[in-house]
């Protein structure tokens, strides 16, 4: 199956640091793909790359098959939508209106029942009329999520299946809404869309991926399924956290945190009593 989106030999560097080194990447329609990896492991940054806001220093990206430097910034919103970290809107902006941004320059009438869809998907009907700023971090973060839903469903409608990129899309919920949004991304792929998203909770990373990607220091350390990628030794390597891995009954691990490991080079990483 051909790749949505792809990269070759990736780099990035800024002001002499190396953030993302060599990266090699794949990712076919109707894969969920979880990023995981320590703060500054170069997540962001690779997301960014896949998104065409940031060119590599090195390296190519391609989406469709097509370089991603060939994509007006209108074509591009057509094939990718992108939910961003950190989203701030200080006017006063109605959820409704947040949410039909994402229809670009569709009519009100043709927007509004992909609006109204993806503001009940999200549980964000009740809140339409509210103003952004008033709204918890959370509400915030749904309203986006549900404008980025917008994007990809029309998109989708002229092109087919598309990207739907997620950067750390659950910092801010409580844990039903981490589930939620998971679970609709997870929708998404099992419809075709080819779906990237950072996750720092492995077991949320764990359950809801088909692949997981963890990168360390600017490069991917494993790349597979959950129960090859979540491992003790992986996690000791790269987290520097000793932990116990149990598995539930459908064979996807689960990480108790157990203790911190010394970050003394010369000591031995000792499992905790």
């Amino acid at each position: 199956m051909t790749p949505i989106i792809e990269t070759s030999s990736v780099t990035m560097q800024i002001n002499g640091a190396t953030l993302v080194n060599g990266i090699d990447l794949s990712v076919k329609r109707g894969e969920m793909v979880a990023i995981v990896g320590p703060n500054g492991a170069g997540k962001s940054t690779l997301l960014r790359l896949l998104s065409g806001d940031l060119q590599p220093t090195r390296g190519s990206v391609k989406l469709k098959q097509a370089d991603l430097r060939s994509y007006s910034s209108a074509e591009l919103a057509t094939h990718r939508a992108t939910l961003s970290q950190h989203v701030s809107v200080t006017f006063p902006f109605t959820v409704e209106e947040i949410v039909r941004m994402g229809a670009g320059d569709m009519s009100i009438a043709a927007a509004q029942p992909l609006v109204e869809a993806a503001m009940d998907e999200v549980a964000m009907g009740p809140l339409r009329h509210r103003q952004l700023p008033t709204l918890s971090g959370g509400e915030q973060q749904r309203a986006h999520f549900a404008r980025v839903l917008v994007q990809l469903a029309r998109g989708e409608a002229f092109h087919g299946p598309g990207l739907l990129l997620l950067d750390e899309p659950t910092s801010s919920l409580d844990l039903r809404h981490q589930i939620q949004m998971v679970e609709i991304a997870g929708r998404r792929a099992r419809n075709g869309t080819a779906v990237i998203a950072i996750l720092h909770d492995l077991n949320l990373a764990a359950r809801f991926a088909t692949r997981i990607i963890v990168i360390h220091r600017g490069v991917i350390v494993a790349n597979g399924t959950p129960e090859k990628t979540i491992t003790n030794d992986m996690i000791r390597k790269v987290f520097e956290v000793d932990v116990i891995v149990r598995y539930h009954g459908d064979g996807s691990p689960v990480v108790l945190p157990q203790a911190m490991r010394s970050i003394d080079p010369n000591s031995a990483a000792r499992p905790a009593p």
